[in-house]
């Protein structure tokens, strides 16, 4: 896959099938985007092209606007090379750049830029600033431009239109199997692992401190959950508890913190990725050291049950 950082440095090949937008998440809606550009794509002979914004355009137009993404640029790039595209175009979207019209985006982007012989657009897809771009008006200068255009329907999940949306709502209530269902994999964060209080290891349950990689990254709520990691190349399940571990200290860090089942190596400093499964409780006071640690047993084998239910 063959990456850019400006429409402008796009090298116009073959016949260009184009798709645009922020695509935070990468759900199953999007990947129906994407299958349909690559499909269109190996029919016409053509090469398949996404834009992407980074920033996300809802940070620059909304002052103050504190947008937590589902998919890092990092983590977008690794998933759109797996499906199969072949040119990320990661346009930086800035203040000027959202003063641009549909008009202007079709022309000076699409066409000039991109050289669009074919659009493929969500079913709800607006852009510009006049938030007049959509397939109406695409079709419409489509004739003008002679680029052909495709719109692609939502997907439907239980009576619900899968949006990027929901799923960020779902995660920061914690619902992750709902979150799960509409990404069509495991929500899952990255970061590396630092030195904590070492509570865990004093209680018995060693657990691993992960600083993100991305504090703009959306956090499922306070609790613990049952999980699957990566650390070092291997696989490990586990539990994850997020939280200010009320327990023990008053205070207003939240920490993110792992046991990884069977582990005891020292891995300070290395990358971890955390895979969310199922949400186990809601973050809890105990009364002293004992009922927590006789609670985390209990966490323990719930979260190995729930593994083993879904392997």
């Amino acid at each position: 896959m063959k990456i850019y950082y400006d429409s402008k440095e796009f090298v116009k090949s073959k016949k260009s099938v184009v798709t645009v937008g922020s695509f935070d998440g990468l759900h199953l809606g999007h990947l129906k985007i994407i299958e349909k550009l690559l499909e269109i794509s190996e029919e016409i002979n053509g090469t398949s092209v996404l834009l992407t914004f980074e920033p996300h355009p809802r940070k620059v137009i909304t002052k103050g606007y504190d947008l937590k993404i589902l998919t890092s640029l990092d983590e977008k790039k690794i998933l759109l090379e797996k499906l199969g595209l072949e040119n990320l175009i990661v346009q930086n979207f800035t203040k000027e750049f959202s003063q641009m019209t549909s008009d202007e985006f079709i022309d000076k982007i699409l066409v000039n830029d991109l050289g669009a012989a074919h659009i493929v657009i969500g079913h709800d897809h607006k852009f510009g600033k006049d938030r007049l771009g959509d397939e109406y008006k695409l079709k419409k200068l489509g004739t003008k431009y002679n680029f052909e255009v495709t719109s692609v329907d939502a997907v439907i999940i239980n009576n619900e239109v899968v949006s990027s949306t929901k799923i960020r709502n779902a995660i920061l209530n914690g619902n992750i199997q709902i979150a799960n269902l509409y990404l069509g994999r495991n929500y899952s964060l990255k970061g590396i692992v630092v030195e904590g209080s070492k509570r865990g290891r004093i209680l018995g349950f060693p657990t691993a401190n992960i600083k993100l990689y991305d504090d703009n990254k959306a956090l499922p709520a306070n609790g613990v959950y049952a999980v699957k990691c990566i650390v070092k190349n291997q696989n490990f399940d586990g539990i994850m508890n997020i939280g200010y571990r009320p327990t023990f200290e008053d205070n207003h860090q939240l920490v993110l913190e792992v046991n990884l089942f069977d582990f005891s190596d020292n891995i300070y400093g290395e990358s971890i990725e955390v895979s969310f499964i199922e949400r186990i409780r809601d973050e809890r006071k105990f009364n002293s050291k004992e009922d927590l640690i006789s609670q985390i047993k209990i966490d323990i084998n719930a979260a190995k049950e729930i593994i083993r239910r879904l392997n």
